[in-house]
């Protein structure tokens, strides 16, 4: 149909329409035919679905992976243009870390600690009728080492638990003050306050020192050990007995390796060594490398006083001996000429184990040549009062660079602290 036949059929049914109209029906019958121009020969009207867009299966990763968009239509079949790819989703990035300050800030409340050589001493104080002083204030004590005055790093007087052994003479020389000694020893363990400890040993010849009980801070086994005490004929071997006993003690550790505890051992003798292994210098040298203080009660009353004109006699020698225990270790030494006195010393060694300053100072020598520095401890005297006069250890061995202290020659081949043999009449329990 062209444009002459179309307006001759509108002239035709409508010779009364006006001329707009007219115009208005033109444009209709244009659009019409345009429609059909783009899609011959069909005559029906194209209806268009739209694309159903296939869902992504998501990754397993956090992050998904775009799918390529599907083109879609325009209801008129047009392709909309395409966009490309989805972004990303969106992510919150963290705050970028600062670089980290090298520098510290302290607080007054923060406490530093640093590993330090420090020397400890276990001091007594008393006048000179030897009473306990327990009064003394820490800028009233003056500490030399090898005649060097040593700035003290600690000071108290607080209670600390003890833990000290009992070592008893059982040979034949004091069967007659066994059953007074064993009194003693019940005073001095029941003297015992919480957190104390106490080992009880017996000894005779160097092959027989035995542990009758070892660190208990039960008093009832205890007791009952000290009740079970017995003489036997041998040879005394006081030096040996004295090494072996006070190393038990230095190397006993309770809690943790950095206790405080008080350490002592309480020696019952007549002092008389007839058949040690070690000689007398190696024990000395082994006590300066321990910090226990020893304790005597020496029966010597009946040792020989008689000696030569080199020679000391039996006495002598004994009283030298453990004198020099005392001394060098910072504890005492009684000679009692009764055995009434032994309830009193009991008590005596009881308060001075409880009535002790705890000094300790950091050396300003500090080598470590393995070499003994000596020590020297005084108190200042207090205005108008007798004389105040401080007792400790004599020295100490220092430690040395990359080897242990000197232990001395090496025991016999036999058990140091042997458990303890049956009593006569009894039947050793398989």
């Amino acid at each position: 149909m062209n444009w002459t036949t179309l307006t001759g059929m509108i002239s035709r049914r409508r010779p009364a329409m006006s001329a707009g109209a007219t115009i208005m029906t033109l444009l209709l019958l244009t659009v019409a035919i345009a429609g059909r121009a783009q899609q011959p020969g069909d005559s029906r009207p194209r209806r268009t679905e739209p694309v159903q867009q296939a869902t992504p299966t998501p990754p397993p990763k956090a992050t998904p992976t775009p799918t390529p968009r599907t083109p879609t239509y325009s209801p008129r079949g047009v392709a909309v243009p395409e966009l490309g790819e989805a972004p990303p989703p969106p992510v919150l990035k963290p705050k970028p870390s600062p670089t980290p300050d090298m520098s510290i800030e302290l607080n007054p409340d923060d406490v530093l600690h640093f590993t330090t050589q420090l020397v400890t001493l276990n001091v007594r104080v008393i006048d000179r009728n030897n009473r306990p002083i327990d009064n003394v204030r820490q800028d009233e004590f003056r500490i030399m080492e090898d005649g060097v005055v040593q700035p003290i790093f600690s000071f108290t007087k607080e209670e600390v638990p003890i833990s000290y052994g009992l070592a008893v003479d059982t040979s034949g020389s004091l069967r007659s003050q066994l059953p007074t000694v064993i009194d003693a020893a019940k005073t001095i363990i029941n003297s015992n306050k919480p957190g104390d400890e106490t080992f009880l040993a017996g000894f005779i010849s160097t092959d027989k020192i035995e542990t009758l009980k070892d660190f208990s801070s039960n008093k009832d086994d205890l007791i009952d050990a000290v009740d079970n005490l017995y003489t036997e004929g041998g040879q005394s071997a006081v030096v040996d007995a004295v090494y072996l006993t006070a190393e038990h003690v230095a190397e006993y550790k309770k809690g943790n390796m950095d206790d405080r505890r008080r350490r002592a051992l309480i020696l019952v003798t007549d002092g008389e060594d007839r058949d040690s292994y070690y000689k007398p210098e190696q024990l000395f040298a082994r006590l300066r490398e321990e910090d226990v203080q020893i304790y005597v009660i020496g029966f010597v009353n009946e040792l020989d006083k008689e000696g030569g004109l080199i020679k000391k006699s039996p006495r002598e020698r004994a009283v030298g001996l453990l004198t020099r225990l005392a001394t060098d270790t910072g504890g005492r030494a009684f000679f009692p000429e009764s055995i009434a006195e032994l309830p009193g010393i009991a008590d005596s060694i009881v308060r001075d184990l409880r009535t002790q300053y705890v000094v300790s100072y950091s050396p300003t020598n500090t080598a470590k040549d393995g070499t003994y520095r000596s020590i020297r401890v005084t108190v200042a005297d207090a205005t108008g009062k007798d004389k105040r006069i401080a007792l400790t250890r004599n020295g100490y061995i220092a430690p040395k660079e990359g080897a242990p202290a000197p232990k001395g020659p090496a025991p016999r081949p036999t058990t140091p602290l042997r458990q303890p043999t049956p009593a006569p009449g009894t039947r050793k329990t398989p």
